[in-house]
């Protein structure tokens, strides 16, 4: 049966800890096998509420699971969202501590900053690069409190789509200027070529993914605001990370962005 709101809250309050105190949970999914898409997404509400309480504010949103490849991890057959905070913003060039995050993986993705509202349902890609201010090279630093990232979709929603922080890079490029299907990515670690991927493997282009939050969230009456940040989905896989480590992403016609952890 679905959780009551009581649940709901106590669920929210324990992954909020979870973040604050920089460590892990048992899976939501084996204390509440039953526990719903909805469930989730209202846990999720709860710890971003208190996280606005403690003075943070929304900034944009993410994109997850955004590859065949996660979807058939999960078993699911869509993708998922998160809220970003401007808590979770790294300055490039910025060290990350690691006694700040819990599991973190990386991944290389494409940011678009918004220069329109964007309200579902019923928008396209084509409304999405023209409400589209620019794009930037990002990282986004993923990172579960469910222990040892044994996540069903209802682990990962609820804990705000495995978010953590994230990095932009410098240069905010017209959107016109790059194609955003065949842009590759090459994502390397301490030296090291890791990870390589293209815009086409998210949702077979970013601006899909972007038109899918939107038309998501505008049945909810959740509009995607002007001035946001829309994290689009990753490019390729996640990359464990560890103190020391120095990671550069590169994408085609694009740009770079670089993240460092001590």
């Amino acid at each position: 049966m679905p959780l009551n709101n009581n649940q709901i809250t106590q669920l929210g309050d324990e992954l909020y800890d979870a973040l604050v105190n920089c460590r892990m949970i048992d899976p939501l999914t084996d204390r509440h096998p039953d526990i719903s898409i909805e469930n989730a997404y209202a846990i999720q509400q709860r710890m971003i509420e208190r996280r606005i309480a403690k003075g943070e504010h929304v900034v944009g949103k993410k994109i997850g699971v955004t590859s065949k490849a996660v979807m058939n991890m999960l078993g699911v057959g869509q993708p998922d969202f998160g809220y970003m905070l401007d808590g979770m913003i790294v300055n490039e060039g910025e060290a990350i501590p690691m006694s700040a995050l819990v599991q973190p993986k990386a991944e290389g993705e494409i940011a678009f900053v918004l220069k329109k509202d964007l309200l579902g349902p019923g928008i396209s890609a084509a409304d999405v690069l023209a409400a589209t201010e620019g794009v930037m090279a990002c990282f986004e630093i993923v990172d579960s409190r469910i222990r040892d990232w044994k996540i069903k979709i209802q682990d990962t929603v609820a804990d705000n789509a495995s978010c953590g922080v994230f990095v932009l890079g410098s240069r905010l490029v017209d959107v016109r200027d790059v194609d955003l299907i065949t842009c590759g990515m090459v994502l390397e670690k301490n030296g090291e070529v890791v990870v390589c991927g293209a815009g086409a493997a998210t949702m077979n282009s970013p601006a899909n993914a972007v038109a899918w939050l939107a038309n998501t969230l505008g049945r909810l009456g959740v509009p995607l605001k002007a001035g946001e940040i829309v994290l689009s989905g990753a490019l390729g896989a996640m990359v464990p990370v560890k103190a020391g480590d120095n990671l550069r992403v590169a994408i085609g016609g694009i740009g770079g962005c670089s993240v460092r952890f001590a």
